[in-house]
């Protein structure tokens, strides 16, 4: 069992959601005087357990001293991971969100988030991994995650492929990166201009680069060779960046077809195109699975 808990904004979500796709079940807004009963039935998954200061019985002293009472248990294997921010940090989330904070509804989320780090701050010592998001982006906490709570379910290891733009650095977490700078430029054609790698008009001109489709295939050969070989190393995440001026055109193309031919192979994909994402955040990161 996995307990998750700390600040509201810090990431408590996205790293149950990371958890799930780990092979935990997810279970949240469950009072903490019902966690005995949970654990006296037969669990066939690991679980894990979202705690936050807005359950209907919660308070630090009963949270610690669920925790002691927990890791007396023999037959449980514990651990309370607390996902942390600086308050700078959440407030600025706060505020891009728009949302209220739980402890301070009617007030500036600053007080509420002053208020839940003091309720908080005996549980954060407790913690049995701390992970501090305030540089992370959900993709990178969910990588994150993925270090420290892999319990071996998933059978193949993760590979996330990304794009992203040189005038605005080089994302944090990359494995191998893939410069795509050398390839015909869609931003010179105007009427490609406005569009980006995803479109069809903007791919084609991409590939029909003589050097492209060699490129291609060596990148594809070399991950083909490299992945079973992470596997067998023990990695459960691989992430593969492809990086050109803008992010917009040649390297979103490459993360697209590389991505597909990677979920064709049988690989778990996700792909994500961060400058993308900047200008429009709904829909701009996606998942492939395959049954394999």
């Amino acid at each position: 069992m996995v307990l998750v808990t700390g600040p509201s904004g810090a990431g408590r979500t996205t790293a149950i959601g990371a958890l799930e796709d780990l092979g935990y079940e997810p279970i949240t807004n469950l009072p903490l005087s019902f966690v005995p009963r949970l654990l006296s039935g037969h669990l066939e998954h690991p679980v894990a357990l979202g705690v936050d200061v807005r359950g209907r019985d919660f308070s630090a002293a009963a949270l610690i001293e669920l925790i002691d009472t927990l890791t007396r248990e023999p037959d449980l294997d514990l651990d309370l991971l607390y996902l942390d921010a600086r308050p700078e940090v959440l407030e600025r989330r706060y505020s891009e969100t728009r949302r209220r904070h739980p402890l301070s509804p009617d007030e500036a989320p600053g007080e509420g988030i002053a208020a839940e780090n003091d309720i908080l701050a005996p549980i954060r010592l407790r913690a049995d991994v701390l992970i501090d998001s305030s540089e992370m982006s959900p993709h990178e906490l969910r990588a994150e995650v993925g270090r420290f709570f892999d319990t071996g379910r998933i059978e193949k290891l993760a590979v996330s492929v990304s794009s992203f733009s040189y005038k605005r650095g080089v994302p944090r977490g990359i494995d191998l990166m893939f410069d795509c700078r050398f390839l015909s430029n869609p931003h010179w054609e105007p009427e490609l201009r406005p569009l980006d790698g995803r479109d069809a008009a903007v791919a084609a001109h991409v590939s029909a680069d003589p050097r492209h489709g060699e490129f291609h295939q060596r990148v594809l050969d070399l991950l083909l060779f490299l992945l079973p070989a992470y596997v067998e190393e023990g990695k459960t995440h691989l992430s593969v960046g492809f990086g050109c001026t803008g992010g917009q055109h040649r390297s979103v193309a490459v993360t697209e077809s590389i991505a597909k031919a990677l979920a064709e192979a049988g690989w778990q994909v996700s792909k994500r195109h961060r400058e993308l994402e900047r200008r429009a955040p709904e829909g701009a990161e996606t998942r492939m699975r395959t049954g394999a």
